[in-house]
């Protein structure tokens, strides 16, 4: 019955995540944004959207007790970065392989992705430091949080800015599919326009956030059901169930030479979530310095600061990313074993 529950509430949240990444597509094309912000911040929202409700959905919601909802708040919130920083960037290069050989190399825009990174770096960074700050200096541990909250505005400001010249050099967004609702409801005489979009958007959100609340609830009975504590079993598969399908995109488009939107689909998306949920972590949960915690941030700053040396190195291949998958497993076998 638990896996019954956590597979129908996962299928749900990836119907809405589907079709919220969709619109969020149409929407960059009707914004003109380039390819550069559809990746880091577009699609890196979009796709990231399910495994941001978990957190969000387990720390404000009334279900189980208050100690699984903390535990799966902050496996969730810390265990996003820790996977796209490692399993998905190794998988990536797994596939890139397949398809490209493995001499071949990686040409993201790289300003963009240095950006993404050293971004993420600050704030994630900012976020461990507040893991050690007493809960007596709440003053503290909130400008902590507010900050984390300016700099991804900061980022975000940047990065849009940035889209101009790119758009000009002609790497504007082009949506890959028709709007799901044309393509079901068009030929009842439904137009193409930024209501449709806006309306295909709040009905992905309503999805993820429906599916949001049975993901929760499957993981305390899975996590009793193994002899598991909730923390490590959300650090370990909320991220993979609910993110990485999503990341298919980064595949399907490192495989098409598509570098700069595969690249920027999972580093934008550690920056938001690097930054925006650690904010709402520290505010409404213990926020404490566990074995669990510090580890998996330790590796995921490790992985994440490797990628950046790689890049302004030079030449990044398939192979290079190996380290990133080693990462992973040696965050497993720390909590694990």
């Amino acid at each position: 019955m638990t896996i019954g529950l956590l597979l129908i509430a996962l299928l749900i949240i990836l119907i809405g995540a589907e079709t919220f990444t969709n619109a969020l597509e149409h929407l960059g094309e009707r914004l003109k944004i380039s390819e550069g912000v559809t990746g880091s911040i577009f699609a890196a929202v979009g796709t990231a959207l399910p495994e941001t409700m978990v957190p969000i959905v387990a720390i404000l919601s009334t279900a189980s007790t208050q100690q699984v909802r903390e535990e799966v708040g902050v496996g969730a919130i810390l265990g996003a970065p820790l996977m796209l920083s490692t399993l998905a960037l190794f998988l990536m290069a797994l596939f890139a392989i397949h398809k490209r050989g493995w001499s071949d190399e990686f040409h993201p825009e790289r300003s963009g992705i240095k950006r993404d990174l050293s971004w993420f770096l600050l704030a994630y960074s900012l976020g461990m430091v507040a893991i050690f700050v007493p809960h007596e200096m709440a003053w503290l541990r909130g400008m902590i949080a507010i900050s984390l909250v300016l700099l991804y505005f900061i980022y975000l400001m940047l990065t849009i800015r940035a889209s101009a010249k790119l758009v000009a050099d002609g790497h504007g967004t082009a949506a890959s599919e028709p709007l799901f609702l044309v393509r079901l409801f068009g030929r009842l005489g439904l137009p193409e326009n930024l209501f449709t979009v806006l309306l295909q958007l709040g009905m992905g959100l309503t999805l993820i956030i429906l599916g949001a609340h049975g993901f929760v609830a499957g993981v305390e009975d899975l996590s009793m059901w193994l002899g598991i504590s909730a923390l490590t079993l959300s650090l370990l598969i909320v991220p993979v169930a609910t993110e990485l399908p999503e990341k298919v995109n980064s595949i399907l488009w490192i495989r098409r030479r598509k570098d700069t939107l595969a690249f920027g689909n999972i580093t934008g998306a550690m920056v938001f979530q690097g930054s925006l949920l650690p904010a709402l972590g520290i505010l409404l949960t213990p926020w404490a310095p566990r074995e669990e915690v510090v580890a998996g941030v330790i590796i995921t700053l490790i992985a994440s600061t490797y990628l950046l040396l790689m890049l302004r190195r030079g030449k990044l291949r398939p192979v290079h990313l190996f380290f990133s998958g080693a990462c992973y497993f040696a965050y497993i076998a720390t909590v694990l074993i």
